[in-house]
């Protein structure tokens, strides 16, 4: 024989004590090692509630306070304890490398939706060059082409920084485009990470067959480390945001969103960092007349660089 369902003032006198608990500890501006554990534990308790009034067909009020305040109670939590406010060598030193390795299974399929389209563009490309025109204007291909016909090599310090703030609306607005269209189910994010890795790829394997790819490598290899893994970052980024709209644990869509926001905005910040390092690199230094036994090695430490930060940054740090 089924359980009746628990009558409303049954269900809140038997619950409300930690409510009125929890939102007290919620009006503090700051919580030191006991407070936030006292809200952790209250956290998981609201939740639990949260689930149990869903269960139980609770009056839809119940249920929306409740989600409410597991909402705000989680944005407290892991904004506030986790980020430590917005201390930016903190944000980027820990947080960040932490949560992209929290989400190692968006950044695994992001790499895979990128870089996949990537190698498929180049090695294509490689074996047939005229597969370019399929994917890219001629037009544009001809611009690659006599871009890179010629030694890199370009002085003035006022055009490098030209060049850096073009690189950087440019760098910006593919990053945007792979995160912002994540809203879209995640779809977008899929749909531009696959066709920005086709795009680079192709280009790549293009000029290689016509023979500029030493003159490729001199201007890409200072860069590429910052700038395609950023790319997959706000791609991991767009697909983490369609995924909090999809799979929403029984909340709201807007509550679910909410709930992801620092996570969002930890990795956000760190695909920006790293946009903007490469597009200081690609408008300084990519470009200069630097010799290649600089410029390899250059590219070297770059790419060992980024590799530790993302795989070491913020494990050994332990919040007072």
């Amino acid at each position: 024989m089924s359980r009746p369902p628990q009558r409303r003032e049954e269900f809140v006198a038997a619950r409300q004590d930690r409510w009125k608990a929890l939102e007290t500890n919620l009006r503090r501006r700051k919580h030191d090692a006991r407070g936030s554990s006292e809200l952790a534990r209250l956290y998981r308790a609201v939740a639990a509630d949260l689930a149990s009034a869903q269960s139980t067909d609770q009056p839809a009020d119940i249920v929306a306070y409740l989600d409410d305040l597991a909402s705000r109670a989680h944005n407290a939590l892991y904004g506030t304890r986790r980020l430590g406010g917005l201390d930016p060598l903190r944000l980027l030193a820990v947080e960040f490398p932490r949560e992209l390795r929290a989400s190692w299974v968006f950044f695994l399929a992001a790499s895979i939706l990128f870089y996949g389209p990537f190698v498929v563009g180049t090695v294509g490309c490689l074996l047939d060059p005229s597969l370019a025109a399929r994917v890219l204007p001629e037009s544009q291909l001809e611009m690659m082409e006599t871009m890179y016909s010629d030694a890199i090599g370009r002085g003035g310090s006022g055009e490098d920084a030209g060049m850096a703030g073009f690189y950087v609306n440019n760098n910006v607005g593919i990053a945007f485009r792979c995160f912002a269209t994540g809203a879209f189910a995640g779809l977008g994010s899929l749909f531009f990470l696959v066709y920005n890795g086709a795009v680079l790829g192709t280009i790549e394997g293009y000029l290689v067959a016509q023979g500029k790819g030493w003159n490729l490598l001199l201007f890409t290899c200072g860069h590429s480390a910052w700038e395609l893994t950023g790319i997959v970052v706000a791609g991991t980024a767009g697909l983490r945001l369609g995924w909090a709209l999809l799979v929403t644990g029984g909340r709201t869509r807007a509550a679910s969103l909410a709930a992801a926001g620092p996570v969002l905005f930890r990795l956000v910040s760190g695909c920006a960092a790293m946009l903007f390092v490469a597009a200081a690199i690609e408008g300084f230094w990519s470009a200069s007349p630097i010799p290649w036994f600089v410029k390899l090695p250059f590219a070297a430490v770059q790419l060992v660089i980024v590799v530790l930060w993302l795989a070491l940054g913020g494990r050994r740090w332990r919040p007072a």
